[in-house]
């Protein structure tokens, strides 16, 4: 790998699990491995990546059908789901011979965290999330706030809708920047980074490469809205979670039944951040997340004995 002379990160490409994926490493020390959502790509951690690397391996990777990681052919549901990017993280930190792992992770990025969290505890430190999506919201998917909110993930799985956006780079604009606008606390939080969104997007097969990620997914949220919210074994790993006090989309009161599915849990609103606290608030995200790393023990070291008064 080379580095650019203008950006303190390599970007780097890896054949795994039958695809390329492709990320960008920074940094030296215990790996952190940074999970993105949508609509969204590596370039989501930039502000966060130049303080994490100077304490850590930051691994910021695009997940299947985004940025510059492949897009499998094939339908939805038997290329882009749930399993198949659990996948990809496994043989991405396999391949890059990563221990003591630490994961952090954002939105849909979040579900895949679990995801491997649940199979693979033995190889992580610490789960570290923003805005996550998880079982116990269950039901309340339906939630007439929320119906009102997510109409998009509706809209991104009809057949034309990517073919229609990446016809027009006006009309893929307008569509990213109303998101990111109004999934902020603020709007214009991404205006710098506004047209490099827009140039990721219109590649080849990057809006239908994200928007696969919906359908795969609708099943399992249908069935949550049927059903509720599942009972299972909880994660035992640390977990730290920061919510957006302004997410319109991901409701912070959601946060509720994080109990049920994480034994140890560190849960907090973030003020003045919507859905991208760590783009909206760089300097706080920062900060939580290298103090949470920083008290951790290595994976699979034993807890500390319990001390009695």
């Amino acid at each position: 790998m080379t580095q650019a002379t203008h950006a303190p990160w390599a970007h780097g490409r890896l054949q795994v699990n039958g695809i390329g994926v492709h990320y960008v490493r920074a940094g030296r020390g215990s790996p952190l491995v940074l999970i993105h959502g949508w609509p969204e790509f590596w370039r989501t951690w930039r502000k966060i990546i130049p303080a994490l690397a100077e304490r850590h391996d930051v691994i910021a990777y695009d997940l299947r059908g985004f940025g510059d990681s492949d897009k499998p052919p094939g339908e939805a549901l038997e290329s882009y789901t749930l399993e198949h990017h659990v996948a990809d993280l496994a043989a991405l930190i396999d391949a890059l011979d990563l221990r003591d792992v630490g994961l952090v992770s954002h939105d849909s990025g979040a579900n895949i965290a679990q995801g491997y969290a649940r199979l693979h505890p033995e190889r992580l430190r610490g789960l570290f999330f923003f805005d996550c999506p998880y079982p116990g919201i269950g039901e309340r998917w339906a939630d007439a706030r929320v119906i009102r909110e997510s109409w998009y993930q509706y809209f991104n799985q009809l057949p034309w809708t990517a073919e229609w956006l990446a016809s027009d780079r006006a009309h893929c604009r307008r569509y990213l920047r109303w998101c990111l606008d109004h999934w902020s606390h603020a709007p214009g939080a991404f205006d710098d980074d506004l047209e490099a969104w827009v140039d990721n997007y219109m590649l080849p097969g990057n809006l239908q490469g994200s928007f696969n990620w919906y359908k795969a997914m609708q099943p399992f949220r249908e069935r949550l809205i049927r059903e509720g919210a599942p009972a299972m074994p909880r994660i035992g790993l640390p977990t730290r979670v920061r919510w957006g006090a302004s997410d319109p989309v991901l409701l912070p009161e959601f946060a509720d039944r994080l109990g049920d599915y994480f034994d140890d849990l560190d849960v907090a609103v973030v003020e003045n951040a919507g859905h991208f606290v760590a783009f909206e608030r760089p300097d706080y995200a920062s900060r939580e997340i290298l103090d949470f790393f920083a008290g951790l023990p290595p994976a699979g070291a034993p807890a500390p004995a319990a001390t009695g008064a």
